[in-house]
């Protein structure tokens, strides 16, 4: 079955970095759109960034645009959310979703 793990999420102090990975299992990797989403308390899911199966395109929500980036290595079976310049409302569980599913989640928590 289709399995994705998240990891790299903590806690950072603002203008800080942090990458997210997350692996995928279950399914041709290769061939699908990877999508990074996030939840913050209160808040409904958002759509952060996703990319295309070779990495030609991707796209972001304006509000991490030129902050994030969303990249893929296919032959790992893992695409990753770089973040860096985080900023306090950036704090929210980060899902990893592609094929229908989603995976568990990675804190992230910004603060000073």
């Amino acid at each position: 079955q289709v399995q994705l793990v998240e990891s790299g999420g903590g806690l950072v102090q603002p203008g800080g970095s942090l990458r997210l990975s997350c692996s995928a299992s279950g399914f041709a990797f290769s061939n699908y759109f990877m999508y990074w989403y996030r939840q913050a308390p209160g808040k409904e899911r958002e759509l952060v960034a996703h990319i295309s199966p070779g990495s030609r395109d991707t796209n972001y929500a304006g509000s991490v645009k030129g902050r994030f980036t969303i990249s893929r290595v296919n032959a790992k079976n893992t695409v990753y959310l770089q973040m860096n310049n985080l900023k306090l409302e950036d704090t929210a569980v980060y899902y990893c979703k592609a094929a229908g599913a989603w995976g568990q989640g990675t804190q992230v928590t910004v603060a000073s």
